[in-house]
């Protein structure tokens, strides 16, 4: 397990530092020297580097309930950041002995502030299944780290100050990705369907933007704020999507990053109470949360809808749910999000996959269609087209996406579900074959696979 030790000072510690005799700095480094050493040679420390100062990069984190500069000149900090180690140890425990035996300032009064907020999440899922959990998770909430106070509100003035308007609204979306979230280029340009250079170069223009445009970083007040909801809405739904179903190769799905994209949203419905499409996108997130525990099999295989055992289903968390989704429309103002987790209702409350209301559902997406005409809304839209109109239906509107969809995955194992059933397996092969060869995903491709030997 991987982790990264920050080495955080005051503005007064880098004031004695600075200060202090030519003995002293020397006898200082050679102590922190042999540390390095010591767990370098042990093969501990696999990278780490000395940070540039705030103007020079471009990030913003927060740790014991302060902001520290470590990626963009948003803010001014009292603390500073001298740089960071990243260590491959077995488990938590043995990270916060190598950050009580650093020697420049003594053991920390609670050493876990030390640990990053997203390795203390990751810690957190990894010892649920640990036999000693209750004690280590006491451990790490004993951390100075609060992530519903001071994170909260950094990430939310992080996320708002990405999504100014000063930035293209594609731009928005994908550095606060890149900031907030920590996704890859390459998981970016995924999420947009286009090449990772071309998202590389968005990127790097989008910081360089809010460097030039001296672009505060703070949640906007007054008449700025509603205009910047919906990038920031897409950003949270796209991180979602992302955890819900990765389009990596590393892993199938990030429970932390869907959780973590709920809080976010959740965080943003008590800043503007009474918003539709923030509930709505509460309300879609909570849905798919509640069909989790049916998406893979004991041997992490995936399960389609069709197979999903609904017994394994949320029940409670599906009506509360569909009770956040009717207030949403109560408060009259249809917006994308709100279909969404209609349709996302529609088929969590089916007994069954052969007793869905796919009419209703063709009729959702109809209506967002209306408000959001995209490649993928329509791929979507096809299969439930399949359920009411017949599978050669749906194939010919699936076909005429080839050219805005060709590099999706997804495209091609629709298309492949479809021929099958119309008997043509050779051609649902073809586009398997294809589908596999873009899809990155381990359980979609182990699912690819499974088909592919039939």
């Amino acid at each position: 397990m991987k982790y990264v030790l920050l080495f955080v000072g005051t503005m007064e510690d880098q004031e004695r530092w600075d200060n202090q005799s030519k003995q002293e700095f020397e006898a200082a480094l050679a102590s922190a020297g042999r540390w390095f050493g010591e767990y370098t040679r042990a093969g501990k420390i696999v990278g780490g580097e000395r940070l540039k100062g705030p103007q020079a990069v471009t990030t913003v984190r927060s740790a014991n309930g302060k902001r520290i500069v470590t990626d963009g000149p948003f803010i001014e900090s009292k603390e500073v950041i001298g740089g960071f180690a990243v260590v491959d140890v077995k488990d938590l425990d043995e990270a916060l002995e190598m950050a009580k035996a650093w020697p420049a300032q003594g053991v920390p009064e609670k050493p876990g502030a030390w640990l990053m907020t997203t390795a203390r999440r990751r810690a957190i899922d990894v010892l649920r299944r640990d036999k000693r959990y209750a004690e280590k998770v006491a451990l790490l909430e004993r951390s100075t780290i609060e992530p519903d106070t001071a994170e909260a509100d950094d990430r939310l003035r992080l996320i708002f100050t990405c999504c100014h308007p000063a930035l293209a609204p594609e731009a928005q979306v994908a550095l606060t990705l890149r900031a907030v979230a920590g996704f890859t280029t390459q998981e970016i340009a995924a999420a947009f369907l286009v090449s990772e250079p071309t998202m590389a170069q968005r990127i790097v223009r989008a910081k360089r933007k809010i460097v030039d445009a001296n672009i505060p970083y703070r949640v906007p007040e007054g008449p700025e704020l509603m205009p910047r909801v919906d990038a920031v809405l897409a950003v949270l739904y796209l991180m979602f999507n992302e955890g819900y179903l990765s389009r990596g190769p590393e892993v199938a799905s990030r429970r932390d990053l869907t959780e973590d994209s709920l809080w976010l949203a959740s965080l943003l419905d008590r800043l503007l109470p009474r918003q539709a499409e923030v509930l709505g996108l509460i309300a879609l997130m909570r849905l798919h949360l509640a069909r989790g525990r049916a998406r893979f099999d004991p041997t992490g295989e995936m399960v389609l809808l069709p197979d999903q055992d609904r017994s394994l289903w949320d029940a409670r968390a599906i009506r509360e749910a569909v009770e956040l989704l009717q207030r949403a429309a109560a408060l009259s103002a249809p917006g994308p999000y709100q279909l969404q987790a209609a349709i996302a209702a529609v088929h969590s409350e089916a007994p069954s996959w052969a007793e869905t209301d796919w009419e209703q559902i063709v009729v959702l997406y109809d209506a967002l269609l209306r408000l959001t005409d995209t490649p993928v809304v329509r791929l979507n839209r096809a299969v439930a087209v399949a359920r009411v109109g017949g599978p050669q239906v749906a194939l010919g509107e699936v076909n005429d996406l080839a050219m805005a969809l060709g590099g999706y995955h997804l495209f091609w194992a629709t298309r492949a579900e479809l021929l099958d059933e119309l008997g043509e397996k050779a051609l649902a092969r073809e586009s398997r074959l294809k589908a596999l060869e873009l899809c990155q995903n381990p359980a979609e491709r182990s699912l690819l696979s499974r088909k592919l030997a039939r």
